[in-house]
């Protein structure tokens, strides 16, 4: 495969384009963060206002994202900023530097501008890395050791690199150098030096990893046990411990985050936390009644609870976790709220409702049938944990309608990715109305074909032998699409959303949930 030839603008354009990209973006109020697709859709209008050709798209997308982004890099104080440069900005023929397992260990011997820009960083305070890729900084802007990051890159990199700035919502810069090749580079250092050293009135930043720790603290089995109606009887220690169970945590995670971002504070009430374990409480209540109507003995590699404590004292626990979790709702005073809560747990019965239905009675169905059983089962456990985290925050109700939108393409993305992991797993699988399995029903609508599936006592094994297995992979290769269109539908709904640091926010949530 022929490398691709990226084109860099001249220096006479260069300054034409930044300086139009600068208007455009005024002109548009933009709010970060900008999906992949949106950038390029407006790196197109540029350069056609501009007279420009598309060959310059990639360049001209970067650069839009920069100044998207400027104002919160530039609010973002000096100390908790980092500066990436490349080690092909050195003279290769001169340099004396020696390379770590960090990076390149400059001598300042004059001989690039490599020297002139790090010394600059440390007057401001800006921490600095020669070394190569942004990735090489990901883990201190996840891990919360810098907020912001400036980083100078070819375009060569940047296409592997600059996605994962866009998807993590990083408040970044990247400037590409000014030609291509890995070594004696050159970059505009002027410019570099403009955006290095922009500044404005310091915003608050959210440290979120903290806010995980929070959660994690608020389900300890102590303060549980505080919370929850105390009884010595066995469905309350057993409802205890399996709420106090390992577990991602998800739902009260994004409550809380969501809190924060909306309401630009971390300090979190009883009443937060409270909400935060009603929405786990309700979460854990449905795994004990779903695993039981799925006949599921297992979940995650580990007994489900009717596994280890039979079904009735299952279906009791379960029981026990909503009265627990409609009792802390209740005790926060909000109607709105118990009717975010109540709303989601019908829509939720009706979506496993028809999924019992077709189990009972197994027949072709549609992938918009199947859709349909992901919006309502799958889709409400992240509208709740958002709703929810509004109302707190007494947030927007504009925002209502967006969140909603955004819950439902998530849902289905995260549903239909799912269905793909089981068929790729080791694990053998029941059959169900899924997405592939409906998309099947679809491509070969013959009536033995689904007969035959329907009663293979391992549908995964049956559609992987020879020779449906390329039916499947085509149907597996048509799913990840639509996974890929509803994760993109989901982002470009929060384009809606105005709120930079709530926008950032559910970017970075769908990039780990959707990983």
């Amino acid at each position: 495969m022929e490398k691709k030839i990226y084109h860099i603008p001249s220096a006479e354009e260069r300054t034409e384009l930044r300086q139009a990209i600068k208007d455009f973006v005024a002109r548009g109020s933009y709010t970060p963060p900008l999906s992949m697709q949106h950038l390029d859709r407006l790196a197109v209008e540029v350069l056609r206002e501009q007279s420009f050709g598309p060959e310059a798209k990639e360049w001209t997308m970067v650069e839009l994202h920069n100044r998207v982004w400027i104002n919160v890099v530039a609010a973002t104080p000096y100390e908790r900023r980092i500066l990436l440069l490349p080690k092909c900005l050195s003279n290769s023929a001169l340099c004396c530097a020696e390379i770590d397992d960090i990076g390149l260990l400059c001598h300042r011997c004059g001989n690039c501008h490599i020297p002139t820009l790090e010394d600059r960083a440390a007057e401001l305070g800006i921490m600095s890395i020669v070394a190569e890729g942004f990735t090489a900084v990901m883990n201190l802007i996840k891990t919360g050791v810098v907020d912001a990051v400036i980083g100078v890159s070819c375009l060569d990199s940047l296409e592997k690199a600059f996605p994962l700035l866009v998807d993590n919502a990083v408040p970044g810069i990247a400037i590409p150098l000014n030609m291509a090749g890995c070594k004696d580079t050159n970059v505009d250092t002027d410019y570099v030096l403009e955006l290095m050293e922009a500044r404005t009135d310091e915003r608050a930043v959210i440290n979120y990893n903290a806010i995980k720790d929070t959660v994690a603290e608020w389900f300890s089995r102590e303060n549980l046990a505080k919370c929850m109606v105390r009884g010595s009887d066995s469905s309350s220690r057993i409802a205890l411990d399996w709420l106090a169970g390992n577990g991602k945590r998800w739902r009260p995670y994004i409550f809380a985050a969501t809190y924060a971002a909306l309401s630009r504070s971390t300090e979190f009430t009883d009443e937060h936390r409270r909400v935060a374990i009603a929405i786990e409480a309700f979460h854990k209540a449905s795994l004990a009644h779903d695993d039981i109507e799925d006949n599921d003995h297992k979940r995650y590699g580990k007994p489900t609870l009717h596994a280890m404590h039979g079904t009735s004292i299952a279906i009791n626990v379960g029981d026990m976790l909503l009265g627990e979790g409609y009792r802390m709702i209740g005790s926060c005073y909000r109607g709105d709220m118990t009717a975010v809560i109540a709303d989601a747990h019908i829509a939720l019965s009706q979506g496993q409702g028809m999924e019992l239905e077709w189990c009972a009675s197994p027949r072709a169905i549609t992938l918009h049938e199947v859709l349909d059983i992901f919006r309502l089962k799958t889709s409400p456990a992240f509208e709740v944990s958002l709703l929810l985290a509004l109302l707190c925050a007494n947030g927007n109700p504009a925002l209502t309608a967006p969140l909603r939108a955004y819950s439902s393409a998530l849902g289905i993305a995260y549903q239909l990715r799912d269905d793909v992991e089981d068929f790729y797993s080791d694990e053998p699988i029941a059959l169900r109305p899924s997405s592939i399995f409906a998309l099947l029903c679809e491509m070969c609508p013959d009536e033995e074909f689904i007969r035959m599936m329907i009663e293979a006592e391992d549908i995964k094994t049956l559609l992987r032998s020879e020779p449906l297995r390329p039916l499947l992979d085509e149907a597996v290769e048509r799913i990840r699409e639509m996974d890929m269109e509803y994760h993109q539908r989901a982002l470009d709904i929060l384009e809606a959303i105005d709120d930079t640091e709530l926008k950032s926010l559910l970017y970075r949530l769908t990039a780990k949930i959707l990983k």
